[in-house]
């Protein structure tokens, strides 16, 4: 942790001299299924601050809207935080439930994440702020229709009512400049009323990260820079609204709360709900059994944590069939084996006599004889590269000459080239 602190640390220094925020960048999970992506180990990081400043300050450095700032640390003043104050700092995330392309905007959490295109297997996450209670930013699926570099702003004729009401009247057309509250870029998008993600001015520049707008999107000026020179017109572009977010992450299942929006407000049992849906979902359709105590805590704090809720087995590896048992075979006479030509030579008056033998058996079926000689057909049989053909006949005495040999020569390796008669 005190590495981590020390980089943390060095970051916000340089981002002090700079004044700049950093976009987080994002690897995707490696699993396509998964959906909590980090910057390093752990769910949160921290921060020890060298000196004085608003929390504010804080989050605009580390790319953060005010309400998650503050909700992640509820006890810091958000005005004044002292020298060696520690404060607490998001890391991981769950990715909205929406396509992994173009732009989602979840105005739940006032967080943008954008997947560029020309760069695949990352996300881009930007704090923002959207509209107020009574112009809420629409929901849905639109596009980037234009991009505006240093536009003019035409209020429309309700704002100005509204602005000269409170005394503080807008002229027909608000130019380029510093007090533009358009910023110095703007995202025209393809949605009837001129909603746009712009940047801001200067005197709204802490307005980030909250209900704060006439129904647009605003960034820190450093922000949609960025963005603007990196989303192509008819960039697709996702507005939703989920406070409660599921997802998994190695095979274990996460829960993000946010609070409500302003006028929104939910009772406990109704996230509940909610939440026991989405875990639901994620899981196939089967509730599994989770960690109710987690989810209660989940839905108390509502600090945007993801918390872990329930962790199930890996997918068992491709099991290999099963070999099939091996058939129970007959008992069979063995398979003769060859026989070197030294044995062949001493065996070859059997095989004369066995092949003589048949020939007669088959003669004498065909013609009702004791002789095929005659027969031009006749098979020979040829022993020792002798030209002399085999006997017609075999008699008595000629077999048990042949019986006695193979008894001579027998050494337990020839009992299975003579099975008898």
């Amino acid at each position: 942790m005190k590495t981590r602190n020390l980089f943390a640390f060095s970051l916000l220094l340089l981002a002090v001299v700079n004044n700049a925020a950093y976009a987080i960048t994002y690897s995707l999970p490696e699993n396509s299924g998964d959906r909590v992506v980090a910057s390093s180990a752990g769910d949160t990081e921290s921060i020890t601050v060298d000196h004085d400043q608003t929390l504010l300050d804080v989050a605009r450095h580390f790319n953060l809207g005010q309400t998650e700032i503050v909700t992640l640390n509820p006890k810091l003043d958000r005005w004044l935080i002292k020298k060696d104050t520690v404060v607490r700092l998001p890391n991981r995330r769950i990715l909205p439930d929406t396509p992994h392309e173009g732009i989602t905007l979840n105005i739940a959490e006032y967080r943008m994440y954008y997947y560029p295109a020309d760069q695949p297997g990352i996300v881009k996450s930007y704090a923002h702020g959207i509209g107020r209670q009574d112009w809420k930013t629409p929901l849905g699926k639109t596009r980037v229709a234009k991009k505006v570099k240093d536009p003019s702003w035409h209020p429309p004729e309700s704002i100005r009512r509204e602005h000269a009401a409170n005394g503080d009247p807008l002229p027909a057309v608000v130019p380029p400049g510093p007090n533009n509250p358009l910023g110095a870029y703007a995202l025209h998008l393809a949605l009837p009323g001129e909603y746009r993600i712009h940047g801001t001015d200067v005197d709204k520049i802490y307005g980030i990260g909250m209900q704060i707008t006439h129904g647009c999107v605003r960034m820190y000026p450093e922000d949609i820079e960025a963005l603007y020179h990196s989303v192509p017109v008819g960039t697709p572009v996702y507005i939703v609204k989920q406070p409660i977010k599921v997802g998994w992450l190695n095979n274990t299942l996460y829960i993000e709360a946010h609070p409500d929006l302003e006028g929104e407000e939910k009772t406990q049992d109704e996230r509940y709900a909610a939440a026991l849906a989405l875990i639901q979902k994620a899981n196939n359709g089967e509730l599994p059994e989770f960690d109710q105590v987690a989810l209660n805590q989940a839905l108390k704090d509502l600090d945007g944590t993801p918390v872990a809720l329930y962790e199930r087995l890996p997918p068992l590896e491709e099991e290999l069939p099963a070999a099939a048992p091996e058939p129970v075979q007959e008992p069979v006479a063995k398979i003769p084996k060859p026989i070197s030509t030294v044995v062949a030579k001493k065996l070859s008056p059997m095989i004369i006599a066995k092949k003589s033998e048949s020939v007669t058996t088959k003669k004498n079926n065909m013609h009702g004889t004791k002789t095929a000689g005659k027969n031009k057909k006749q098979p020979t049989v040829t022993a020792n590269n002798s030209k002399k053909q085999g006997s017609a006949t075999v008699s008595k005495r000629k077999k048990q000459e042949v019986k006695t040999g193979i008894k001579k020569q027998n050494n337990g390796s020839t009992r299975g080239y003579y099975r008898g008669t």
